[in-house]
């Protein structure tokens, strides 16, 4: 039997060996199986649907601290995916991930924290540079 962190370990193996067809840049079908091994049909595919969709955005500060957002059905999520390799390698701030990451344990990640790991290794994330002035600006709104 294989424990969960062995099977997150597995997982983030395949995740950072996934190749891409050179012309299409699509996952080639030796690597969507691959997923498809490791990830319920139901996450694996909602995660796809949100990188086609266009809706994971990679956003770097001019000091390089990198944010990913993940632009769900009904909130914008931040998703962390560089953690410390201790009990999980990211987080996401999802009602899903909570419960059925953190709180139960049935599933390993959520469709976006798996969206941002699949985006960011095919280059697939908008990116976009966050300047001085716009967080300067967002931080003005936000802490009146």
């Amino acid at each position: 039997m294989i424990l969960p962190f062995e099977l997150l370990r597995l997982a983030d193996t395949i995740i950072d060996s996934l190749d891409q067809d050179s012309e299409s840049h699509y996952l080639t079908e030796d690597s969507l199986l691959k997923l498809h091994n490791v990830f319920p049909d139901t996450i694996l595919l909602a995660a796809l649907d949100l990188i086609d969709q266009r809706k994971v955005t990679e956003s770097t500060t001019p000091w390089g601290f990198i944010e990913y957002e993940v632009l769900g059905s009904n909130a914008t999520h931040i998703v962390y995916i560089t953690l410390p390799k201790a009990l999980t390698t990211s987080y996401c701030t999802c009602p899903a991930f909570n419960f059925a990451v953190l709180e139960t344990g049935q599933s390993l990640m959520c469709k976006h924290v798996l969206a941002t790991r699949l985006a960011v290794r095919l280059d697939l994330c908008v990116k976009q540079q966050i300047s001085l002035d716009y967080l300067a600006t967002v931080a003005s709104q936000r802490y009146k």
